[in-house]
């Protein structure tokens, strides 16, 4: 890592409390860190994402709107490592939490062939980031006594319907191995714990992008940098959430490592190989009012960038 590339992520100040934390190592309650935070809250980033919040402080659309609803807001301010106890977000909390556990959101849990085919990145995320934001209620155990009661035989889940599929998706998984992992290390819940253990071992035996029965790459998308990567898979936000779950010295993550490396740029940083968001066309599904650095083989991304760095760090390398 380079200087320069330091000076570079502390032009964007959303990434304030990653730089402080997640790359220069401090503890999350120093000084340097707290201000930090705040720096985070107050960026014009975070500011353009909570400005449509209405007299309630929620905001006007399905809570899953991509990504633009409250469930996906939440995500980005915690990952962004917005401080902690905020109540003025509890109305957005309120909205996810009022989704997931209402009558209507029922008809999606669906009981085929022996597993629970749901899409339990929403609950995994939803435990998630209540508990990163410090905003979680009795409610959130609740989701994560589901989590673990849907969890398929092979550690995952997935909500693919047809009855012939018996093995849990990447997409559907990582989110809920982050919350549990959360979760668990929180609440010293060891059933918990198992269970994100479980889930790692999905990602684990397949080197993070590979098939088991010949190595071949399972998905090209899988091997491309993204920020934010909201329910996609990719290789990098494995790392990162397998970091979280205490994985990252499995010696199964080198594969995935040197080639996070190897998509290092000369300058030092990394890229946005794609994107899954766009800020145009507010109409259309998977918009965004925030500009997340860019897509360019050639050119670092800072919010890429700032993942890559904190992997790196903490895989030694």
């Amino acid at each position: 890592m380079t200087m320069d590339v330091v000076e570079r992520l502390r032009l964007e100040p959303a990434l304030a409390w990653r730089l402080s934390v997640d790359i220069l190592g401090r503890a999350p309650d120093s000084e340097q860190s707290r201000s930090a935070a705040e720096t985070t809250r107050g960026s014009p980033l975070v500011q353009n994402m909570l400005y449509r919040r209405d007299a309630e402080g929620k905001l006007p659309f399905h809570p899953y709107t991509k990504w633009i609803g409250a469930h996906w807001i939440l995500y980005l301010l915690a990952d962004l490592g917005y401080p902690p106890g905020d109540e003025s977000l509890r109305p957005l909390v309120e909205q996810s939490l009022s989704w997931l556990l209402g009558d209507a959101h029922k008809k999606d849990i669906q009981y085929i062939e022996g597993r629970t085919r749901r899409c339990a990145s929403q609950e995994g995320n939803t435990v998630w980031y209540s508990l990163r934001l410090g905003l979680a209620d009795e409610r959130v155990q609740e989701l994560v006594e589901r989590l673990m009661t849907w969890q398929w035989p092979d550690g995952g889940w997935n909500c693919d319907r047809h009855p012939q599929a018996i093995h849990s998706s990447y997409h559907e998984s990582l989110l809920p191995l982050r919350a549990l992992a959360l979760y668990a290390r929180l609440s010293g819940d060891a059933r918990a714990s198992a269970a994100a253990e479980r889930t790692a071992e999905i990602f684990l035996k397949r080197e993070l992008f590979k098939r088991l029965h010949d190595g071949r790459v399972i998905n090209e998308h899988f091997t491309r940098l993204h920020y934010p990567p909201f329910w996609h898979y990719d290789f990098l936000s494995g790392l990162k959430i397998l970091h979280e779950a205490g994985f990252i010295g499995d010696p199964r993550c080198n594969a995935a490592l040197d080639l996070l490396e190897s998509k290092r740029l000369k300058d030092g940083g990394f890229p946005a190989e794609e994107s899954y968001s766009r800020t145009t066309r507010p109409g259309l599904s998977g918009y965004s009012t925030v500009h997340w650095g860019g897509v360019s083989r050639l050119h670092m991304n800072p919010f890429v960038t700032a993942d890559a760095l904190f992997v790196l760090r903490v895989a030694g390398r």
